[in-house]
């Protein structure tokens, strides 16, 4: 079990503050033996791994990723898009360092990864929160009142779903909705998605595995998120609360979650 773990960090920016408040959690589940997720939660960079199960050393790929971001980023300070990019394509490398020369299928170690990092994208464009998927961990926007999917899974049930040959609602109990099609460490260049979003005013990521979304739909996500509000009886952050909901229904997988609120005004 681990600890649910929140926090509030700032930024000195150019002419500003970003002002970031976040809730981290991550739990082995109801069923599984092993926790293959890793969580960072440390600004300017929040993220979600989630090692691929039944490959080699899942745990050890996930935690990987961790700690190359560590090494690679500097801590309460913006980034920038270069270096996020360099952690993402150095922990695909030393994620694939962990596979053996024969190894291959399901022996590859591998891992998803998405997240958000607060980038200084240069004078002429600013800060932006950058936001950063590899396979079909999940970046939510929360924004009015409203959840929206801002990553694309790399699945193939999405690629059908794209292709019109199944709807959404199918693609969630579809059997082969745990088949990925991009991963950290899969193969020797990693293609990550990526976008960037001018960082002044207020924004909130979710940020979680497949855990979280194969227990709650997007509908009970959000209401979760609309209904909470801290006291001194239920002092637990947003990811704590989801983490518990995932659990009560079942918590078939690792199941993990990272819910970052930013305020930038310069």
């Amino acid at each position: 079990m681990h600890i649910p773990v929140s926090g509030v960090s700032e930024m000195n920016l150019q002419g500003g503050i970003a002002r970031c408040r976040f809730s981290v959690r991550s739990e082995v589940g109801l069923v599984r033996k092993i926790q293959e997720d890793s969580v960072m939660a440390q600004s300017p960079v929040f993220l979600v791994a989630d090692g691929m199960g039944g490959h080699a050393q899942g745990d050890v790929a996930s935690q990987t990723v961790v700690r190359v971001f560590d090494e690679h980023i500097e801590r309460d300070v913006p980034s920038t898009p270069e270096r996020i990019l360099d952690a993402i394509h150095s922990s695909n490398d030393a994620v694939r360092d962990l596979s053996g020369v024969g190894d291959y299928g399901a022996a590859v170690s591998g891992t998803t990864l998405a997240g958000v990092a607060l980038v200084d994208a240069g004078d002429d464009v600013g800060y932006h929160w950058m936001a950063f998927n590899v396979g079909d961990s999940r970046i939510y926007t929360w924004q009015d009142g409203e959840l929206a999917q801002l990553s694309v899974d790399h699945s193939a049930v999405q690629e059908m779903v794209d292709a019109g040959l199944i709807t959404a609602e199918e693609a969630e109990k579809h059997p082969e909705r745990n088949v990925i099609t991009r991963a950290i460490g899969a193969d020797e260049f990693v293609d990550a998605d990526v976008w960037l979003l001018p960082a002044i005013g207020r924004h909130a990521f979710l940020i979680c595995s497949d855990g979280l979304t194969k227990e709650l739909d997007e509908r009970e996500i959000a209401e979760v998120l609309r209904s909470h509000r801290p006291s001194d009886s239920d002092p637990r952050g947003l990811a704590d609360i989801l983490v518990d909901e995932a659990l009560e229904r079942g918590g078939h997988d690792n199941v993990s979650v990272v819910f970052v609120e930013a305020d930038y005004e310069a």
